[in-house]
């Protein structure tokens, strides 16, 4: 199944203040891989606006971490292009990659090192570090994940949730324009996750744009201010988390026991879709506010026992796009 991808346009009401059309910390048109005869990635034009905390959404095998890879120039497109922080993919890396931190599919170290002894080997192997600096930017960032007091432990006595977070650090070494998370919760208790999301909201105060794959819909609505959703490989849904929720179709309720006079009561406002079943009738109101409604109903000479108006959650838009349920669970 394919589906269209859903640009929704920045509206007057919107309440963030990104512009998507201006310099993009992560752009890519026509984006394309494939494995064999698998298409894994379509087509993917994703915008990622500078100072955006971007949740990148979609079910397991929906091409997310594979679009990640090839942004990080870790895996090659077979079409199409892509640029972070305005520099081109691979031909301008040398000049993006040393602004951009990551973590992808999970971490890996040596588990005989301690906390503190992985992360100055992986200061010492770029090229772009201070020297000078490592041991004060290696515990700040040891401490930003809540793990200084534990640098010294080794890493195979650490628990998952600890490495997660020995992850973490490991991609704030040094000060980043750009983050790129990989389920950056996974393996995290509440509490973790919880501290998680304080630290992705303090990374994008202080200027940086974090990128973040997610399958905790909870989280990434409470984080993030613009979505992408994919589905089979194809970008479905982009734009920001207020735009996106009121792309959604709005239904209106009324609790009734006249439910025919109701509808034709409706029916004459433009509401669309009426339908009166069991003392209920159903509707999508357009642009009709609940106020004109209840009045032309009551003024009708129709008692109104519920009146109830809905907007789809994003748990609804996901499942509408992609036709699989989400893990909605903190």
């Amino acid at each position: 199944m394919t589906l269209p991808a859903t640009q929704v346009q920045p509206t007057p009401a919107d309440q963030s203040t990104i512009d998507p059309a201006a310099d993009a910390a992560v752009e890519t048109h026509g984006l394309t891989k494939r494995f064999g005869s698998r298409l894994a990635v379509e087509a993917l034009d994703m915008v990622v606006p500078r100072g955006a905390v971007y949740g990148f959404l979609g079910p397991n095998g929906s091409g997310k971490t594979t679009t990640i890879r090839m942004l990080l120039g870790l895996v090659e497109p077979n079409a199409g292009t892509r640029s972070l922080l305005g520099h081109p993919i691979p031909r301008e890396a040398a000049r993006a990659l040393p602004q951009v931190g990551s973590l992808v599919e999970g971490p890996a170290f040596h588990p005989y090192l301690s906390g503190r002894a992985n992360l100055a080997r992986l200061d010492a192997a770029d090229l772009w570090s201070d020297p000078r600096t490592a041991r004060r930017r290696i515990d700040g960032a040891l401490d930003r994940v809540g793990l200084l007091a534990a640098a010294t432990k080794r890493y195979r006595a650490y628990s998952l949730g600890m490495r997660q977070r020995l992850a973490i650090a490991a991609a704030l070494l040094a000060p980043r324009e750009l983050l790129v998370l990989d389920e950056p919760t996974n393996g995290l208790d509440p509490q973790g996750t919880r501290e998680v999301r304080h630290l992705v909201a303090s990374l994008a105060e202080d200027g940086a744009t974090v990128l973040v794959s997610s399958h905790l819909l909870s989280e990434v609505e409470q984080l993030c201010t613009h979505l992408g959703i994919m589905s089979e490989g194809r970008l479905v849904a982009q734009g920001t988390v207020y735009e996106l929720r009121g792309s959604g179709v709005t239904t209106v309720c009324v609790t009734t026991p006249q439910s025919a006079e109701a509808a034709a009561v409706l029916q004459r406002l433009g509401v669309a879709d009426v339908v009166a079943v069991r003392g209920e009738v159903r509707g999508q109101p357009g642009t009709l506010t609940p106020e004109s409604m209840v009045e032309a109903l009551v003024h009708a000479g129709v008692p109104v026992r519920g009146f109830v108006v809905t907007t789809p959650s994003l748990e609804d838009l996901f499942v509408g796009l992609t036709g699989e349920g989400f893990d909605v669970s903190g």
